[in-house]
């Protein structure tokens, strides 16, 4: 028997343990993320992607981070309201470390803190509205919880990007009730529509009406004041031609013989006006005698010098 074969074999163990230590002490580190180095215990590094090297025996990655932005479900929980309703709400979380040191040492488990934390917030702020108001004001909601969570997560090097809220039951008979409610509003609605509708309609009638009767009497005014203007016309032109017809008789009568012109005129009219006068049937009384011609014309030269005088 060899007396080496002891030591040898104890060389051998040493040796393979150094190399699967050295072998050990290289690390590949993905991107995305960091691993958290401890030397004796304590905190030494933080490695980020790329080809690392520990101190063999000594480095020790104690913590594995993702650096990317990570998805947890924040599990059903029940939630009153401000009008003390009980519901049901449940919604997805999105987190990202920013510090794997403070990951690693600011609190034991940051993903299951984060989860409380997010579930305390939400039966905080659906307290704080009523049922309707919880239904339409989901947005808000999320930016509150959002908001309150970061802050509180801040210390750990967490950072909540955003929060989703994912379902909110209600009891059946509340639904029912709702239910209800949102139909005698909906009918509510398309009653003040049709009343609105009618009121608009009637109220379209009577301005055509009124409109309809303006016109009628601004036409009626148009047509009158055509015809004033017409008839005006009309007396103007007779009054011109008349004026025009004295012009020239008085013009005529300064003319040699212009006397005798409208004696015979006046003569000619004279008796033709009593010739209408003689009708069947008729007594006329006349001042003068008609056999007598000369007597007419005589009178009628009396009547023309007596005008001229």
């Amino acid at each position: 028997m060899n007396p080496f074969l002891p030591l040898i074999i104890v060389l051998s163990i040493l040796g393979l343990v150094v190399l699967v230590s050295l072998l050990k002490s290289i690390r590949i580190v993905p991107a995305q993320t960091a691993l958290v180095v401890e030397r004796l215990g304590k905190y030494a590094s933080t490695l980020g992607p790329g080809f690392r090297l520990l101190v063999p025996f000594i480095d020790k990655v104690k913590y594995h981070h993702s650096l990317k932005e990570i998805a947890i479900d924040v599990p059903t929980q029940p939630c009153f309201t401000l009008d003390n309703v009980k519901v049901e709400v449940d919604g997805v979380l999105y987190y990202r470390v920013m510090d794997p040191k403070k990951a690693s040492y600011g609190i034991t488990d940051f993903q299951y803190a984060t989860i409380q934390l997010a579930q305390t917030t939400m039966r905080s702020v659906i307290g704080k509205l009523e049922l309707d108001k919880s239904f339409e004001e989901r947005e808000q909601i999320n930016n509150t919880i959002v908001k309150s969570i970061d802050e509180a997560t801040e210390p750990w090097g967490v950072k909540i990007t955003r929060y989703e809220i994912q379902n909110i039951r209600v009891p059946d008979e509340i639904l029912t009730a709702m239910e209800m409610q949102m139909r005698a509003e909906r009918e509510r609605r398309a009653a003040i529509a049709r009343s609105l509708g009618e009121m608009e309609s009637k109220i379209n009638y009577s301005v055509g009406i009124k409109e309809e009767a303006i016109n009628k009497s601004e036409g009626e005014k148009q047509r009158r004041i055509n015809e004033a203007e017409g008839r005006a016309s009309e007396i103007r032109a007779i009054a011109h031609a008349t004026a025009e017809s004295i012009k020239r008789i008085a013009t005529a009568l300064d003319a040699p013989g212009g006397d005798a012109a409208l004696t015979l005129q006046i003569s000619e009219q004279y008796v033709g006006e009593l010739d209408k006068l003689a009708r069947k049937g008729t007594n006329v009384l006349l001042p003068m005698d008609l056999t007598d011609i000369n007597q007419v014309i005589d009178t009628i030269n009396r009547m023309v010098r007596d005008t001229r005088m």
